[in-house]
């Protein structure tokens, strides 16, 4: 399932050159096409005011369009630059609730030239939902983000 998902997401990524449209298809992409992913987004950083701006998203709308650094997995990951996966959400004492149905989450960041700008969030409203399989597949989706508009 994933290497096709891969192949259908380069796709997208190849016939385009709007960032923009280009981040919303592939959200909405991996909230319609893989089981458990229920809300698919991307943050960028705000290096000045020290947060994360959403600027595309597929699932039901969050309030959390801006997080600051540190806060949550989101902002957590910001201030690391490493990818978390977290099994049980409420066993989380930094996660910020966007739906009470989320259960689990994953965050991998996006890097630019290895600075990181950004990430992909996905929750799932299964416990455990994602495992190195998720992670290594949304690595390669940015990494292929990255090459395509950020180098």
């Amino acid at each position: 399932m994933f290497k096709i998902a891969t192949e259908i997401i380069e796709n997208e990524i190849n016939k385009t050159n709007d960032l923009k449209n280009c981040l919303n298809r592939i959200c909405k992409f991996l909230n319609e096409k893989i089981e458990g992913y229920d809300w698919v987004g991307f943050y960028f950083h705000n290096e000045k005011n020290k947060e994360l701006e959403l600027v595309a998203f597929s699932g039901i709308p969050t309030l959390h369009t801006k997080i600051p650094f540190g806060k949550g997995i989101c902002g957590k990951s910001a201030l690391t630059n490493n990818p978390i996966v977290v099994d049980d959400v409420s066993k989380e004492y930094n996660y910020i609730e966007c739906n009470i149905d989320v259960k689990s989450e994953i965050v991998v960041p996006l890097f630019d030239n290895e600075k990181n700008i950004g990430q992909i969030d996905v929750d799932s409203n299964n416990l455990n939902q994602f495992t190195k399989i998720d992670l290594n597949f949304l690595k390669k989706i940015n990494e292929m983000i990255s090459e395509k508009f950020l180098k």
